[in-house]
């Protein structure tokens, strides 16, 4: 085993472990807040699905890079690399699309009513399910691509038809058709990050504008605190910052790797730690918008038990 391998290996098995621990602590939250009859918002569904999204850009991904690097490259043949290269490819574009759906329910939910998002405020939530619907439809249609030219390292296509992708192989494709599916691919990819700069920006304003309102507040206050929407949204800046930082990073690699025959084995490597850097981070940042929630929920409970504690009194 090279030195470089195991370099990535031990990078890579921390991130995906420490990934997949911190996506089931955040989805035992959530599931715990729901057997307990807690009251759910309209953005705990969406957080729920870009769990799930995690989980699968993690297992796949991240699971079959790690087994890859430690030298384990024969666990996979064809079918099995087009599966683990389509979960992946699923999971990271649902992904951005409930990142951007994410904050554009935030946005809404801090916005004045008199505002352009302020208007969605009473049909958004009817719509919830519907949107995550097409979250996933459109990736799970363009990446289907990747089926037909995604081959195991040990097929029997032609060596000088295939360029090593790590724990997988690709076949080489002609640049104009290559051009095609990347075109292809990038669309539904490049609406979610243009929707979610416009949703950041306006709460950007938004909460600007709130802070000069109650400036005058904080001045006579010791110990000022955020409300519990501005925390929340604090929160989904950081996460669509991270996001756009290593999507934009990730997107840089992938075309270099995309354009080459042969591509340079570090720049793969470099791809696939990048690629699971969000999925990774995602859940810790998310801790700390739900940090507060168990509290007000078990204080709902309680004023909702309490007429019948009353009745039995």
């Amino acid at each position: 085993m090279a030195s470089r391998d195991l370099a990535v290996g031990v990078v890579c098995l921390p991130q995906t472990v420490v990934g997949l621990m911190g996506n089931f602590s955040l989805l035992y939250h959530y599931l715990f807040l729901y057997f307990t009859g807690c009251r759910p918002r309209s953005t705990d569904l969406i957080v729920v699905h870009l769990i799930v999204a995690n989980f699968l850009s993690l297992l796949s991904r991240g699971v079959s890079q790690t087994m890859e690097a430690f030298g384990l490259t024969l666990f996979l043949n064809d079918i099995g690399c087009k599966l683990v290269f389509y979960v992946h490819r699923v999971g990271r574009g649902v992904s951005i699309s409930t990142t951007c759906l994410l904050s554009v329910f935030q946005v809404i939910t801090i916005s004045p009513r008199n505002s352009r998002w302020g208007e969605l405020k009473e049909k958004a939530p009817r719509y919830t399910g519907f949107a995550i619907f097409l979250c996933w439809i459109p990736y799970m249609l363009v990446n289907i691509i990747f089926l037909m030219y995604i081959t195991g390292k040990w097929s029997s296509t032609n060596s000088t038809m295939k360029k090593d992708l790590g724990y997988c192989s690709g076949v080489k494709q002609n640049k104009i058709i290559l051009s095609l599916h990347a075109a292809l691919l990038s669309i539904p990819d490049m609406f979610c990050v243009g929707l979610m700069l416009c949703a950041s920006n306006s709460m950007v304003c938004i909460l600007f504008r709130h802070k000069q309102q109650v400036q005058h507040i904080h001045k006579n206050d010791l110990s000022p605190r955020s409300s519990p929407e501005s925390r929340a949204t604090h929160s989904i800046l950081v996460l669509v910052s991270m996001f756009v930082s290593s999507y934009m990073l990730s997107c840089i690699f992938q075309v270099c790797i995309g354009l080459s025959d042969n591509p340079n084995i570090l720049l793969v490597n470099i791809s696939a730690l990048l690629n699971a850097y969000f999925p990774t981070a995602c859940p810790f940042i998310l801790m700390s918008r739900v940090s507060r929630e168990p509290r007000l929920c078990f204080a709902w409970i309680k004023i909702t038990k309490s007429p019948k504690l009353i009745i039995n009194m």
